[in-house]
């Protein structure tokens, strides 16, 4: 069930989000999962999730927010075309996962990325979106493996 037309609710849900967006340690989150979180492998995915790794609370932090915000849309809490206009960003961390998502369903969490799956992949105002940032993050981290050569 999703929402037909946004309304002014939706505006304040968006709204409240980016504020939570522009908060100090979840900018600095942001930030680091952005640039420095690029997985070759499932094995730098779970790595991660381990308490000692120096990503772990940036990915907990990143990872739990969009799963919070895509998980408004796919439950008709704030109309999908409207939302995603503004609120791609978490294709960002889901399309370096998602190589590695049923191992990490399979090792970490059944539940693990769900949200984000419907919104990149089920829905249709995200499914544009995301082809065009998966291919960013693909090529992003084709440059970043043949700089480190």
């Amino acid at each position: 069930m999703t929402k037909d037309h946004p309304d002014y609710h939706d505006a304040e849900i968006v709204l409240r989000l980016y504020e939570l967006r522009r908060e100090t340690v979840m900018r600095e989150s942001r930030d680091v999962i952005n640039a420095q979180f690029w997985p070759r492998s499932f094995d730098d995915l779970l790595a991660v999730t381990k308490r000692d790794h120096h990503l772990n609370r940036p990915f907990r932090q990143v990872a739990s927010y969009w799963e919070m915000a895509y998980g408004m849309v796919k439950h008709g809490v704030v109309n999908p075309e409207y939302f995603l206009e503004s609120n791609g960003e978490g294709f960002f961390l889901f399309a370096k996962v998602l190589p590695y998502l049923e191992a990490y369903r399979r090792e970490v969490g059944p539940f693990g990325f769900r949200n984000a799956e419907w919104a990149a992949l089920k829905c249709p105002a995200g499914r544009d979106m995301f082809e065009n940032i998966q291919a960013r993050v693909r090529k992003q981290a084709e440059a970043r493996l043949a700089a480190a050569k």
